[in-house]
């Protein structure tokens, strides 16, 4: 076998071995197991319902009488984009005094994708003029410290 085969076989496994193909699962969120989930009830209060199923993930931004606990498992190969195995979702709504409303439970099956809109909101900042963005700095460089007259 000559050098440069030997070389070019070394590169091939190289590169064939070298990647990875390796499986991750990986878990987030916290997701209250099911038989605390089986003792919620309504009418409970908001920290009732927190010693039973502890923090929520998040709280509704519009509306603080809503709870939602989640969690998610990802698989994830190498370098490609991780694909979703599972996902649970408990959501827990309050009255206004604070005790419990409702509560629905989602997964991936009877869950909802949402599509995200791309389109770009205009903000109202101050366009800068031509002269102002290139003749705006005029006269206000000052290399030395303004100097103290005696």
């Amino acid at each position: 076998m000559s050098r440069r085969n030997f070389i070019v076989i070394c590169l091939a496994g190289f590169f064939l071995f070298g990647c990875s193909s390796d499986v991750f699962l990986v878990h987030n969120g916290n997701m209250p197991d099911n038989d605390k989930i089986a003792e919620l009830k309504k009418g409970q209060t908001k920290m009732q319902v927190e010693s039973l199923l502890g923090s929520p993930s998040a709280v509704s931004t519009l509306d603080n009488d809503k709870w939602i606990y989640m969690s998610s498992t990802l698989k994830k190969v190498a370098f490609f984009t991780p694909k979703i195995v599972d996902r649970d979702i408990l959501t827990v709504e309050f009255d206004k005094s604070g005790n419990v409303v409702s509560f629905s439970r989602l997964n991936e099956q009877n869950g909802q994708e949402l599509a995200i809109d791309e389109d770009k909101t205009e903000s109202g900042g101050h366009d800068i003029g031509f002269f102002k963005k290139y003749f705006g700095g005029v006269g206000s460089y000052m290399p030395i410290g303004p100097t103290k007259e005696k």
